[in-house]
């Protein structure tokens, strides 16, 4: 729905642009990776899908490549979310040493019938979090989100939206049983939570530009998110 109407708003927003087609090329390629993402059934399809993110973000946010602030951001936003997503892999890799499988419900079968140990457990869930960290800009990974609005408007409209902020969010919710089965893991990732939500509002009460003061509120509203998602 969301994805819809940017499509359609874009159609006039970006209708004198010379590379149209490459602007709405890169929207095409972010919508289908998020769907992946979303759609996926098992954690190295979500993987597939993370990283189609991550790099449609790049390509959209430094859009206007000719213009220094909008490379930087670009390059920002892509070193920032590789960051996370390395420990997003680690914890793909780490499950799949332990339980022979990344096929969600696979896991959780596996998970109810083996023991094991809450070490093995917290780390995956931690790794897992830091993923999550850096895609929905939490407390430190968060920096590059106020800078992403040097992209075009619609692409600002769409990462700061129902899309790929929010996937660190999903990401946790779907692993619940994992987080479940870590405690210690859950109440680092409420800790954060807490810790983004008032630090990124503090910081969108100082901001004098408009466009900060929204991407800070974002990042506030995604800490509120990430803490509900670490109590349960």
């Amino acid at each position: 729905g969301v994805g819809l109407l940017i499509h359609i708003y874009s159609t006039g927003y970006m209708h004198d642009e010379a590379d149209y087609s490459r602007y709405f090329t890169y929207l095409n390629l972010f919508v289908g990776a998020m769907l992946i993402l979303v759609l996926a059934d098992n954690y190295l399809l979500m993987f597939v899908g993370w990283e189609g993110v991550g790099l449609c973000s790049y390509l959209l946010i430094g859009f206007w490549y000719t213009r220094k602030s909008a490379s930087d951001a670009g390059k920002k936003a892509f070193i920032v979310n590789r960051i996370g997503d390395f420990g997003f892999m680690l914890a793909v890799l780490l499950l799949f040493v332990t339980l022979q499988t990344t096929d969600m419900l696979q896991v959780e079968d596996a998970l109810a019938h083996d023991k094991v140990s809450v070490g093995v457990m917290t780390a995956i869930a931690l790794l897992l979090f830091v993923g999550a960290v850096g895609k929905s800009a939490q407390v430190p990974l968060y920096v590059w989100l106020p800078d992403a609005m040097e992209g075009p408007t619609p692409v600002s409209a769409l990462i700061h939206a129902a899309t790929m902020v929010t996937a660190g969010v999903y990401m946790i919710a779907r692993s619940s049983v994992l987080f479940t089965l870590a405690p210690v893991a859950a109440v680092v990732v409420a800790l954060v939570g807490v810790l983004t939500a008032l630090f990124a509002a503090t910081m969108a009460l100082t901001a004098t530009d408009i466009k900060r003061v929204l991407a800070y509120s974002t990042v506030s509203q995604l800490g509120y998110m990430v803490f509900a998602a670490g109590i349960g």
